[in-house]
């Protein structure tokens, strides 16, 4: 009963991370020449623009499956990919892998505002286990979505230092990487929390090194 009020309370910031998580993409690509987010009505807070119902249901399916793997604070979802066109970026590539890093960084971002509410703000009970919750999930997804692994945000950083060729054929296995990553982690759950768990511990003490 504990983990799914920690959950539901948590749900709200989960989803704003994403929605900032998309945002960033948008900006970063609207600022780089790209004005397609803007003109779709994606370069906004408004959630109802930017959430997926699988995206968002994935969330609660991996956190309590990862209660069940006793890796607890493990959650992954996502939203609506904003669209972004390349051709209007000077460099395509480098255009795409700059949107890309956007995304994880805001992540990476939430995460380091958490981590100093953690180590300098006395909280305890439900307060304290849902923002270490909210802590941990911003990790995973800063580390889940630079996995290189077509379409998450790593594959199109990669992607900056193949030649065009190979690029074209990078992007076309963006077709079978939702279903593979799906499968992946349901096939290889445990292996897959354990994995990202000992990264989310090290970028913890990275985070108290510098904010503690």
């Amino acid at each position: 009963m504990q983990d799914l009020r920690t959950f539901a309370l948590t749900l709200p910031v989960l989803l704003a991370a994403m929605v900032l998580h998309e945002l960033a993409h948008g900006v970063v690509a609207w600022r780089l020449g790209d004005p397609t987010a803007r003109m779709m009505g994606r370069l906004t807070l408004n959630p109802v623009r930017h959430l997926d119902r699988l995206g968002t249901a994935m969330f609660a399916l991996t956190y309590f499956g990862g209660l069940a793997a006793n890796v607890p604070g493990f959650a992954i979802g996502w939203a609506k990919p904003v669209p972004v066109v390349p051709e209007h970026f000077r460099s395509p590539q480098r255009g795409m892998a700059l949107v890309a890093i956007a995304g994880p960084l805001t992540n990476l971002a939430i995460a380091a505002v958490f981590a100093a509410i953690v180590f300098h703000v006395q909280l305890d009970g439900t307060a304290y286990d849902v923002v270490v919750l909210a802590l941990l999930v911003n990790i995973t997804l800063f580390l889940f979505n630079l996995l290189p692994v077509p379409p998450l945000d790593g594959s199109r950083v990669v992607g900056a230092v193949m030649n065009d060729r190979m690029y074209e054929r990078w992007l076309s296995l963006d077709r079978y990487g939702v279903a593979v990553i799906i499968a992946g982690v349901l096939i290889f759950n445990r292996q897959f929390q354990a994995i990202l768990a000992d990264s989310s511990e090290a970028i913890v003490r990275m985070l108290h090194t510098v904010l503690g």
